[in-house]
């Protein structure tokens, strides 16, 4: 039998998923921004006449595409916890993988700014590997924490 995939990181077996989670939607506030002033911008183009519309146009259907990359990136990459390892998972057709195990887990950092305390959010230094806007970032510390042990 096969192993497991978890969230695009392949069990051993006998290892069992602990977490899985998306990065915090906070990365998606740049982005949507950008692409809101875009949209904005072309939306005065493209009412502007017949010269502004092509770049109005054009502007608009920047904007989306910035917001749909942003949002498929967020909604394809992954925090994996499982019994053995940590995996930072990314993409879709590439996929791309950072994995620590855990028994060469010997860094543990948490850094939260005050509006990531407020939110929910910070970045995880799990040995080599750096996580931003990792989702509810003290429960998954606490949870390497007793894993590494």
């Amino acid at each position: 039998m096969p192993p497991e995939n978890a969230g695009g990181v392949r069990l051993h077996p006998g290892e069992e998923l602990c977490f899985e989670s998306r990065r915090h939607g906070i990365v998606l506030a740049r982005p949507f921004l950008k692409a809101f002033a875009l949209g904005a911008i072309g939306g005065l183009l493209f009412l502007g006449g017949t010269a502004g519309s092509v770049l109005g146009a054009f502007a608009l259907a920047l904007a989306a595409l910035v917001a749909v990359l942003a949002a498929w990136r967020w909604e394809r990459t992954r925090l994996v916890v499982t019994t053995e390892k940590v995996a930072l998972v990314r993409g879709t057709m590439r996929r791309r993988s950072a994995t620590i195990p855990l028994q060469r887990l010997d860094v543990l950092e948490l850094e939260q700014s005050l509006p990531g305390r407020m939110l929910g959010y910070g970045t995880l230094v799990a040995g080599p590997l750096e996580i931003d806007a990792v989702s509810r970032p003290r429960e998954v510390c606490r949870l390497l924490d007793r894993l590494a042990a």
